[in-house]
């Protein structure tokens, strides 16, 4: 009888997962509307007030998005100042959404990841993810690795969309 053989385990083919690069930790998504005048106008005495009297503990080791949920007029400032009350205890602070915020921590993960074990390599970026991996993160990846690999595609080892080859 013919032994089974693994031939996915065998294969040249590396793959690499987004997804093991996911940073743990809480996201929290800050909303200025909360500190303006009828979720509106900022009264900078006001302002700076309830900032000072924050629990800003609440936020350490977190990932934090900051925004403005409302169609409120907000100087850079504001942003620029609450970004100073958070920045002792979040993990990162940007200035968007949650979503800005994960492709702001991958951006931060792909520009640090070392290509040299896909030198040359045939990779695989695997495609389902159970985390949020954000489209622009893939793109990134690419954009790091192709000077570097032989050929690349996307999915899963057993079905696989082809993106490159090189000749």
């Amino acid at each position: 009888m013919d032994e089974i053989v693994n031939r996915v385990a065998k294969s040249p083919l590396v793959t690499i997962d987004l997804e093991d690069f996911y940073p743990e930790g809480r996201r929290i998504a800050f909303d200025l509307k909360d500190f303006l005048y009828e979720e509106l106008i900022l009264r900078e005495k006001d302002f700076r007030e309830q900032l000072k009297n924050h629990n800003w503990e609440q936020y350490r080791d977190s990932y934090v998005a900051m925004n403005c949920s409302t169609d409120a007029i907000i100087p850079s400032w504001a942003f620029l100042l609450v970004a100073t009350y958070l920045q002792p205890f979040a993990r990162k602070v940007v200035k968007g959404n949650l979503a800005d915020l994960e492709t702001s921590l991958y951006q931060e993960i792909i520009s640090n990841l070392d290509i040299s074990p896909y030198e040359g390599k045939k990779i695989i970026v695997k495609g389902c993810s159970r985390k949020p991996v954000p489209d622009a993160a893939y793109i990134q990846l690419i954009e790091k690795i192709q000077p570097h690999i032989q050929s690349l595609m996307y999915g899963e080892a057993c079905s696989t969309v082809p993106l490159l080859k090189k000749k």
